[in-house]
C-alpha cells in the first residue's frame, strides 16, 4: 500500500488545482481513513473506525468507495452492530473483486452478521461461500453448523459438525455430535432422531441414551427419564452426570433413599460439581437429617459460591432449626444472585 508522502506526491503530478486537486485530496483522504480505521479495528476499538469512515464525504465515483463501504461494514460487525453490517455490506459485495481479500473478509462478515442477527436462512450462502477457501476456520463450521440446525437441515449440519470434529460423517458418533449441538438449541425433535440413528448404527454409544433420558427429565417424563439414564449407566457405569441425572429424577418421584444412592455416585465419581450436593441436601432434609443437609448445602456453595438454590435451601433449613441470624443471611445472598431457588 502507498505511504501518504507517495500518495501526495502522485496526486500533485495530476494537477494542483480544479476538479482533479479536489479528487487527489478525496483520494488522500479515503486511503488515509483506510489505514486508520483498519489499524483500529485490529486494536479492538471498532467504533472509532466506524466514526472515522463515516466522516469521510460522500463521493460515489471515487475508487475507493467500494472499499469504505467494505471496511465500515467490518468495523460494524466489530462493534456488534450486524444490522448495519448487512445493510453497509450487502450492496457492495459484488462490486469488490472476486477472490480478492475485501471480498473474502466481506463475504465472511456477512455470513457472521446474519447468524448474530438472527437470519440463519440469509447467512448459509454467505457461510458456505467462505467454508470454501477457510474449511479449518471452527468459528465458520460452528456457525454454518448452527444455521443449518435452525433451518431444519439436519444432515448437512451433521456434515459439518462432524467436519470439525474430524469424524466420519455417517458415523454413529457424528450423529452423537449433531444430537448434542441440537439440544442446546432445544431442537428436541431433530436430536431425538439423530440419537435414534447414534443407538442404530452403535447401541453402545456413550452419551446417547444420557441425552434423550435429559430430555425426558427437561420434559417431566421421569420413567422414561429413569429407565434411558439407567441404560447409560448399563454401559457407561462411569458417566458422573448419569448419576446425578438419575438422582435429580428420583429426587422429582420423591423417592429419596434411590435419589441419595445415586447422588453419592456421582460424588464419588466428580466431586467439585455443585448439582448432586443441592440435590442431596434436599432429600437429607426431607428424610429429617438437618445435619447432613447442611452439610451436602454448605459443600454445593464452597464449589459454587454464587448459586441461588443452594443459598436459598440452606437458608430455609437454618430457618427450620431456628437460626435465624444465619437463615436471614443466607436469603439475603439468595436474593442477591440470579436463578431459580430450588431444585
Amino acid at each position: 500500500m502507498m505511504t501518504a508522502f507517495v500518495l501526495a506526491l502522485a496526486f500533485a503530478a495530476r494537477g494542483a488545482n480544479g476538479q482533479d486537486a479536489r479528487s487527489a485530496e478525496l483520494e488522500l483522504r479515503a486511503e488515509m481513513a483506510l489505514t486508520e480505521a483498519r489499524r483500529l479495528i485490529d486494536a479492538g476499538d471498532a467504533r472509532a473506525a466506524v466514526a472515522k469512515l463515516r466522516a469521510l464525504p460522500a463521493e460515489p465515483g471515487t475508487e475507493h468507495q467500494a472499499r469504505i463501504a467494505h471496511l465500515l461494514g467490518v468495523a460494524y460487525y466489530h462493534a456488534d452492530d450486524p444490522a448495519k453490517a448487512i445493510e453497509t455490506l450487502t450492496p457492495v459485495v459484488e462490486r469488490l473483486p472476486p477472490d480478492s481479500l475485501e471480498r473474502r473478509e466481506a463475504a465472511q462478515v456477512l455470513g457472521l452478521s446474519n447468524f448474530v442477527a438472527g437470519r440463519f436462512a440469509e447467512a448459509i450462502p454467505w457461510l458456505e461461500a467462505t467454508r470454501r477457501w477457510a474449511p479449518a476456520n471452527l468459528e465458520l463450521a460452528y456457525a454454518l453448523g448452527q444455521a443449518y440446525i435452525q433451518t431444519q437441515r439436519s444432515d448437512e449440519a451433521r456434515r459439518v459438525i462432524a467436519s470439525a470434529y474430524g469424524v466420519e460423517p455417517e458415523s454413529a458418533a457424528a450423529h452423537l455430535l449433531a444430537a448434542q449441538a441440537m439440544v442446546r438449541l432445544e431442537m428436541e425433535a431433530q436430536a431425538t432422531a439423530e440419537l435414534g440413528r447414534a443407538l442404530a448404527k452403535d447401541p453402545r454409544m456413550p452419551n446417547a441414551n444420557y441425552l434423550l433420558g435429559q430430555m425426558a427429565l427437561f420434559r417431566g417424563r421421569l420413567p422414561d427419564a429413569i429407565a434411558l439414564t439407567q441404560r447409560e449407566l448399563a454401559t457407561n457405569p462411569g458417566h458422573s452426570m448419569a448419576w446425578s441425572q438419575l438422582g435429580d429424577a428420583y429426587t422429582r418421584q420423591s423417592q429419596w433413599d434411590a435419589a441419595i444412592a445415586a447422588l453419592q455416585k456421582s460424588i464419588w465419581l466428580n466431586p467439585y460439581y455443585s448439582a448432586p450436593y443441592i440435590l442431596l441436601g434436599r432429600a437429607y432434609m426431607k428424610k429429617d437429617q438437618p445435619a447432613a443437609a447442611e452439610g451436602m448445602l454448605r459443600r454445593a456453595i464452597q464449589y459454587d459460591p454464587n448459586n441461588r438454590a443452594a443459598h436459598y435451601l440452606l437458608a430455609q433449613l437454618l430457618q427450620q432449626l431456628g437460626r435465624a441470624e444465619e437463615a436471614k443471611r443466607e436469603f439475603e445472598i439468595a436474593e442477591k444472585l440470579s436463578g431459580p431457588r430450588g431444585l
